[in-house]
């Protein structure tokens, strides 16, 4: 599974040279031996880098709707180049987590990264819904959604589309684990005067994180039982699972 996420993530760097962490959801083996749909959904990280050519490319692979995740300050700081010059898809921003940087610091500073999704859908519930609600609306053409880095509020929505999909498992977790490998050669060299191990510890994706909320969604009847539970419904859920399956 490591080395298909690996080429997936190098064809795409090729059509988005400006983009590090970006990948399709297609491809991801299932419990019942099928496999999730491609072109369907598309996790990366922030938009704001794309040069032109980047955002050429983005409207010739299809996208139809991009959802942001980012906080507004992140917004305001770096906005996003996609209402401007790609007026023909459709954008939605949606602040994942907290409302703010400040907020969210309050809440998730003490979480340890082992066990920060299974916090995030045990404490956050209503952004998550919010952000899923955005996807089940959207219409049926390719759906990017990022963040900052695309690794961690990204990973979250991702984590749980696959599992809602009945990925396995250890496919979710390479899923979540690709993105440290993605990114933290070009932030070491991005921000070289940076502390070193400060930058390869903020990029660290560990897969128990994923086995976690996993064990989470499991103690809460699966993730379809947690859609529901968080406010989502029954049509909604289905066209989540709809983009995958």
């Amino acid at each position: 599974m490591g080395g298909s996420l690996s080429r997936q993530s190098a064809t795409l760097r090729r059509m988005f040279p400006s983009l590090l962490n970006a990948r399709d959801l297609g491809g991801y083996p299932t419990t019942d031996g099928a496999v999730t749909k491609r072109r369907s959904l598309l996790r990366t990280d922030d938009l704001a880098q794309l040069s032109p050519a980047g955002l050429a490319a983005l409207a010739d692979y299809g996208v139809e709707t991009v959802l942001d995740l980012r906080w507004p300050e992140e917004i305001c700081a770096a906005p996003s180049p996609v209402p401007l010059h790609l007026p023909r898809v459709r954008y939605v921003s949606v602040s994942l987590l907290t409302e703010s940087v400040a907020e969210w610091t309050a809440v998730g500073r003490y979480c340890a990264k082992e066990q920060w999704k299974r916090t995030v859908l045990e404490r956050l519930r209503p952004q998550l819904k919010r952000a899923l609600a955005a996807i089940a609306a959207a219409g049926p053409g390719p759906l990017l959604f990022h963040c900052v880095a695309g690794k961690d509020r990204t990973g979250v929505v991702a984590a749980l589309l696959l599992a809602l999909a009945d990925v396995l498992p250890e496919a979710i977790a390479a899923d979540y684990s690709a993105s440290a490998e993605n990114l933290r050669d070009a932030y070491l060299q991005r921000y070289r005067d940076a502390d070193a191990a400060a930058i390869i510890e903020s990029v660290r994706c560990p897969e128990e994180a994923v086995y976690n909320m996993l064990d989470y969604l499991d103690r809460a009847g699966g993730a379809r039982a947690y859609l529901a539970a968080i406010g989502l419904g029954e049509a909604e859920i289905t066209r989540l699972r709809g983009r995958l399956r």
